[in-house]
């Protein structure tokens, strides 16, 4: 698929690597459209940038369904969706201090599960109907982790990003009949306002164990989106861009 002319939809793309993608994808020619939870970065997109954007909870079906059926009366179906929405909230699944015993809190795997995994199903779904129902053979991009392998404190999130993963490879044997592919990445660890906010002690640990010897840029992500979009014969699988990093 060439970029030029393409409609994307953005998930998470006020701020980080959302909006990289957008606004990349903007200079190769494509149409962007963002969707976010605050109106400062989508205010800011839309000066900076000229990429309009609206306030979407795509953890809310009705939310998602009303944002979809709006943009393709107006726009058409789009062409490219990138699942990019998602939050962290971690904790341990039990620890133990002296003789006080905690749990993992059920409104953190609640809260996740809500943006990272339905979030992620509601807006491929709705994309993936329009883009049939149009007969435009588009391409879904979920963004995955390297914490999909399971993650210390991150059991809720690492059971997303598996998920995502799933649900990727099952999507693109259904959809695949339509002509619409899929396609994940699992960045490692990116030098995001996500990663900024890791303690510089622990960061450094990260750092050492990270084969490239260093963390991962936005634009090395934005590279992947491309390819994917690019490459008609890529659907079904994960891109790795981790600097060779296991956990």
């Amino acid at each position: 698929m060439e970029i030029a002319g393409k409609k994307v939809v953005v998930t998470g793309g006020g701020r980080g690597m959302g909006k990289k993608f957008a606004v990349d994808l903007k200079k190769l020619g494509a149409v962007p459209f963002v969707v976010d939870v605050t109106q400062e970065s989508l205010d800011a997109l839309k000066k900076e940038e000229g990429i309009s954007g609206k306030i979407v909870d795509v953890s809310k079906e009705k939310d998602v369904e009303a944002f979809f059926d709006g943009y393709v009366s107006e726009n058409g179906a789009p062409d490219v969706l990138i699942n990019n929405a998602g939050i962290t909230s971690d904790a341990l699944f039990i620890k133990k201090k002296g003789d006080e015993i905690t749990k993992f809190p059920f409104s953190n795997w609640e809260r996740v599960l809500g943006v990272n995994l339905t979030g992620v199903f509601l807006c491929a779904r709705e994309a993936a109907f329009h883009m049939v129902k149009h007969g435009v053979k588009g391409v879904i991009i979920n963004i995955s982790s390297i914490s999909r392998a399971g993650n210390l404190g991150q059991t809720n999130y690492s059971a997303t990003k598996s998920a995502v993963d799933a649900m990727t490879v099952t999507w693109a044997k259904e959809l695949s009949r339509y002509g619409v592919r899929t396609g994940a990445i699992a960045p490692g660890y990116i030098n995001t306002e996500m990663v900024a906010k890791i303690k510089p002690e622990v960061l450094e640990k990260i750092i050492q164990n990270i084969p490239a010897g260093r963390l991962g840029e936005m634009e090395e992500i934005s590279q992947a989106v491309q390819f994917i979009i690019r490459n008609d014969f890529f659907t079904g699988r994960v891109i790795e861009v981790d600097g060779g990093m296991r956990i």
